[in-house]
């Protein structure tokens, strides 16, 4: 678990970084975008990370990492969303927005530390291409819970589907960076 722990703050703080290079070229225009929104650039990634795992001719020079990269961070930006709600102008500086990334990071690592615990790392025995599949199905129960007006009788919300797609990113980059080291 140590190792885990070290390698998800390594993902994290890789994530981080491109979100405050983004946030200076770009400040928090990110905040006028509804949940829907967020989870569809979150379905394209996770689209285009299955792409390239069934495809053999790549045709723009990119690979999943920096996808994997895009799911993170735009799930963060979800869980941000939840918590703040929508505006209609960007209202975050990026102090306080790093503020928020790390915050919903720190609460998402919990909740992995908590599901390892239980489950024993099994995650560790997984393909990355099951893990993409799992980010899939999250997307779609989220667009449902959308569709729903966000209800559900018996289903966790959004924001656990949320974590949950952060969590198997970063897994999934730990894979793909043990594969590459």
């Amino acid at each position: 678990m140590q190792d885990t722990s070290k390698q998800y703050d390594a993902v994290i703080d890789t994530c981080k970084s491109l979100f405050i290079k983004k946030m200076s070229d770009y400040g928090s225009a990110w905040r006028i975008l509804r949940l829907p929104s967020l989870t569809d650039q979150i379905f394209i990634k996770a689209q285009r990370i299955r792409g390239l795992q069934q495809n053999e001719v790549r045709k723009v020079d990119e690979g999943e990492v920096s996808e994997f990269i895009g799911i993170i961070n735009y799930s963060i930006m979800a869980l941000i969303q939840l918590e703040k709600g929508v505006v209609e102008q960007p209202d975050l500086s990026t102090e306080e927005a790093t503020e928020l990334y790390t915050k919903m990071a720190a609460v998402t690592k919990k909740l992995m530390e908590d599901k390892n615990h239980d489950y024993g790392e099994a995650w560790r025995d997984m393909r990355v291409s099951s893990l993409t599949d799992l980010i899939l199905q999250k997307l779609l129960r989220v667009k449902q819970i959308e569709d729903n007006k966000g209800k559900t009788i018996v289903s966790e919300g959004i924001d656990a589907n949320y974590q949950d797609m952060i969590n198997y990113a970063i897994f999934a980059m730990i894979h793909l960076n043990a594969d590459n080291a």
